[in-house]
């Protein structure tokens, strides 16, 4: 007994009645559902092997099941065999892979999300004025570098408020931002900010580059935060929208912890915590949020709140090699 007294005081401590307070929204946006759909659909439609370039989405559960189906993930389209079915992660490629793509005879299927190709859209805008576009986000991020590629010469990477601060463009009068679509919005903002006091001229997006899920969802953290003593975000560690939900948390005063399933979460973590926030970001399935609940329950009595707010209904269109 007396080894297993460590193991029986962590259950001790971690036991008892708890509320969880659940993010609504919470998990899958419809980019991500649309990307998921590509692959499963060119499954159906091509059969197996579908390649597919990086990770369709961040999360480790959704690409282990589509691997399961038959999806092959590379990280470069010269490891895929001529000929061959590719499909395009949500996250968006530079001009350069589709042209790859091209020279090697693949068959293309395009899940970039609609509004990551809005961004693109805008960089080559004003790369066609000869603009400098100041692009808000991070540098080794698979979206940026997809961005990136579009203007390589007229396009600089801004990675924060300090970097904003020394900047430099061709002609401070012809200057242009655009935003990665995962970013956390007050962080952005602040980026921002710097760039409109420095170039008065700077022209901004038509409209909000970062996406409306990553604002619901980050909302949704602000709205249950205040007193709660842990927030749990579902989500891989190379997610940006989900590590942006834990910034999020903190800077309301939570300690946050980012899971990727509820296994990641030790009784240590739970220790005098009374009240969890529950979120998941954008990428990650909802039944792992479903299975954290159930494990939290399994520690005592459970209460769960779940705020209401009108549902999201957006939905985009599939790509037509599947459609």
């Amino acid at each position: 007994m007396r080894r297993a007294a460590p193991a029986l005081d962590a259950w001790a401590v971690a036991t008892g009645p708890r509320e969880v307070r659940l993010a609504n929204p919470r998990s899958f946006c419809a980019g991500v559902e649309r990307a998921i759909d590509v692959v499963d659909r060119a499954l159906d439609r091509f059969g197996a092997p579908v390649y597919v370039r990086r990770q369709i989405v961040h999360n480790t559960h959704v690409v282990r099941d589509l691997e399961g189906r038959g999806a092959v993930f590379v990280e470069e389209v010269d490891e895929v065999p001529p000929g061959s079915v590719l499909v395009f992660a949500a996250h968006g490629v530079s001009p350069a892979v589709r042209a790859e793509a091209e020279a090697r005879g693949l068959r293309v299927v395009d899940a970039t999300c609609p509004l990551v190709t809005k961004v693109h859209t805008e960089v080559r805008r004003h790369s066609a004025r000869e603009a400098t576009v100041f692009l808000i986000g991070h540098a080794d991020h698979e979206e940026v570098e997809g961005t990136l590629g579009e203007a390589p010469a007229d396009v600089v990477v801004v990675e924060d408020a300090a970097a904003a601060a020394r900047v430099v463009a061709r002609d401070a009068g012809n200057v242009a931002y655009a935003m990665q679509t995962t970013l956390a919005v007050d962080e952005a903002t602040a980026i921002a900010d710097v760039l409109r006091e420095r170039f008065p001229t700077i022209q901004a997006p038509k409209s909000d580059d970062i996406c409306y899920a990553t604002t619901n969802r980050q909302r949704a953290v602000r709205d249950i935060a205040e007193g709660c003593d842990l927030m749990l975000v579902v989500g891989s560690t190379n997610s940006s929208n989900s590590l942006r939900l834990v910034e999020v948390a903190q800077r309301e005063g939570v300690p946050a912890r980012l899971v990727d399933h509820a296994a990641d979460v030790h009784l240590s973590m739970l220790a005098g915590v009374r009240r969890i926030g529950v979120t998941a970001g954008a990428s990650a399935p909802p039944t792992l949020v479903d299975e954290l609940v159930d494990c939290l329950g399994g520690l005592g009595p459970l209460s769960v709140v779940e705020p209401a707010t009108d549902p999201e209904v957006l939905r985009f269109t599939l790509p037509k090699e599947v459609s």
